[in-house]
């Protein structure tokens, strides 16, 4: 029979995890900022090394990391907002590029492939409509009356009646200049009929930021209490265990402590690298936009994997628009910076303890993004790390009593 001790502890964590999910909306702060303590920790804790007081030490860690963040920012912002405002204004150009130059030689290619039709000669004359789409009666009363026909159809809108011809889909051939100029015409008819949509959206989007902004402040606020505190916080925990098994549950944290260590530090570093190893190649290069494309392309390599394939895409593509040979040599450059990652900075930075299989990885980001989106991607290789840790160290505490499972366990932790 499980003892008092064991019940207690066992609703406890039963209530714990209901008032969480309950309360899963306002939980993101306190993740974060358990993420910011344990980054910071370190600094915090050069600091006390110095002798100076824990609280002076937060304060002293906030003013630099922060202080370098805006520096940073400050210095690079004029040359990213004018990079964004070129890359606005040549986006119709780039429309048009890819509408008369990209998609008729992909049409070329599938044509030659068997998968897009012959286009017609250009001397053929095309077949006149079998009906008039629309027919005029006068009426007694000096009015017109007019019948609509076939090959319109008829929408109603906010602001009236939309009239849009009606291409015969049976055995029509594929073409990708009309549907991409249908998308585009559609696109800007949206825009002009939901305006009131659009500022809508525009008004969330300042509600969106300035709750941004006070969640960041609120997420500075408990960092600073838990690396104020972080005796306590561990004391607690440890007072959950038996003194017996004390010792057990501090190498569950040290194992726990190195995982994490090269997945989120780690990983930081790698991305600042990352992203300066891109802007000294893109810059090589002359690609176009190359700071944004480099500060892209730092910021999505914190999520593994697929935040690599990510900011390939459009330094590609931008690539392609200034010739194939930029292009290859900007996906070569990124390649060859993945590589490097993987096989020279990943065991460097992260460590050995901090490997898992690229095939957990893919399993949690998808698992993450499914069900918390963008802050459950980033989160969700830490929490395959923190999951790992515990099933090894599970397996290594189970494996004791069998010396050759025990060391079994060593070596493969």
């Amino acid at each position: 029979m499980p003892d008092r001790r064991h019940v207690f502890l066992g609703v406890t964590a039963v209530v714990a995890v209901a008032v969480m999910a309950a309360a899963h909306e306002v939980m993101l702060p306190f993740i974060l900022a358990a993420v910011i303590a344990y980054v910071l920790t370190p600094l915090v804790a050069v600091a006390e090394r110095r002798r100076l007081p824990r609280p002076v030490a937060v304060l002293l860690v906030y003013a630099v990391v922060l202080g370098s963040m805006g520096g940073f920012v400050r210095g690079v912002a004029p040359r990213i907002a004018l990079e964004f405002r070129n890359l606005r204004g040549e986006l119709p150009a780039l429309a048009e590029e890819a509408r008369v130059t990209w998609v008729p030689a992909i049409t070329e290619r599938l044509r030659v492939l068997g998968f897009a039709p012959t286009p017609p000669p250009v001397d053929a004359t095309p077949e006149p409509a079998s009906t008039s789409a629309f027919v005029a009666h006068a009426q007694p009363d000096g009015s017109l009356a007019i019948d609509v026909g076939t090959g319109v159809a008829v929408t109603e809108t906010k602001t009236g009646w939309l009239v849009e011809p009606v291409h015969e889909k049976k055995g029509e051939p594929f073409d990708p200049n009309r549907l991409l100029a249908e998308a585009v015409g559609k696109s800007f008819a949206y825009a002009q009929e939901n305006s009131l949509e659009i500022a809508r959206a525009v008004r969330d989007l300042i509600v969106g930021v300035s709750r941004v902004v006070f969640v960041f402040f609120i997420t500075l606020m408990l960092a600073a209490y838990m690396m104020l505190t972080r005796e306590r916080i561990m004391g607690f925990f440890r007072s959950l265990v038996r003194p017996s098994r004390r010792p057990s549950f501090d190498e569950l944290l040290v194992r726990m402590d190195k995982g994490l260590s090269g997945v989120v530090r780690g990983q930081l570093v790698i991305c600042g690298i990352n992203g300066v190893l891109s802007a000294v190649g893109f810059a090589i290069v002359g690609l176009k936009y190359w700071p944004v494309m480099a500060l892209l392309a730092a910021i999505l390599s914190l999520v593994p994997i697929f935040g690599s394939i990510a900011s390939a895409v459009p330094a590609v593509a931008i690539g392609l628009t200034q010739g194939l040979g930029t292009a290859t040599f900007v996906l070569f450059w990124i390649v060859g910076i993945h590589q490097l990652e993987a096989n020279v900075l990943n065991p460097k930075i992260m460590g050995d303890s901090a490997k898992i299989h690229p095939v957990l990885v893919i399993f949690a980001l998808l698992v993450g993004e499914h069900f918390f989106h963008v802050v459950g991607a980033l989160l969700a290789v830490p929490v395959m790390s923190i999951a790992q840790s515990v099933f090894l160290h599970v397996r290594a505490v189970t494996n004791k009593d069998d010396p050759e499972l025990a060391k079994e366990s060593e070596s493969a932790a």
